[in-house]
């Protein structure tokens, strides 16, 4: 159990115990010219039930094909047949430019859904330069629930077209008390040249 203090300390007596969780990894998936990847509770090792109460999946270099696609997922309630989950969320980002000229902290209306059942933005205008990729993290709470919508958070650094230094960040829920069973990342246009997805269950 983490400890944070009420009081002027890190550690005290008088502290609320807050549990931290272990992350344990169930599958990493590398990109290469992939269309999509994707999670599907039951199939290729992947577990996305009520195993675990909450799931993280972490980004690592992800490299667009297409100059300015946007990185993005969905989520299925039947096994990856349908990825159309409808969806609320809101989206900002904090930005500085790579020769100083420009910075700032502003609301990304684009990138927001309300009851949407595309697929939901964790990352805008990918550059393809050989140097240049998307890392972040995705956290989605519950999703075996039959009782609760299933939120979610995400966050990431990547290198946008302009160039700049892009702090993305997304939260929202699957707005259905039907069990997700499944969860796809894709492009919006091209593949994802490369990159690392991995997977892991929260206990």
């Amino acid at each position: 159990m983490a400890v944070i203090s009420a009081g002027t300390t890190l550690i005290d007596a008088g502290a609320i115990s807050v549990p931290t969780g272990a992350l344990t990894l169930i599958k990493s998936i590398t990109a290469s010219s992939s269309a999509s990847i994707s999670f599907v509770d039951g199939a290729s090792g992947v577990v996305l039930d009520d195993t675990y109460k909450s799931y993280v999946f972490k980004f690592i270099n992800i490299h667009a094909a297409t100059s300015g696609a946007e990185y993005q997922f969905n989520l299925s309630i039947d096994s990856g047949s349908n990825y159309n989950v409808a969806k609320t969320s809101t989206a900002f980002e904090s930005y500085h430019m790579e020769d100083d000229s420009g910075s700032g902290l502003v609301y990304q209306g684009n990138a927001d859904l309300a009851q949407g059942t595309g697929d939901q933005q964790l990352f805008r205008n990918l550059s393809t330069d050989n140097d240049c990729s998307y890392s972040g993290s995705l956290k989605l709470f519950n999703p075996s629930s039959d009782t609760f919508v299933k939120h979610y958070i995400a966050r990431g650094n990547g290198f946008n077209t302009t160039p700049l230094s892009d702090d993305f960040n997304v939260a929202g829920y699957g707005n259905t008390t039907s069990a997700v069973d499944a969860i796809q990342f894709k492009m919006s246009s091209g593949n994802i040249d490369s990159g690392i997805i991995k997977m892991y269950g929260v206990t």
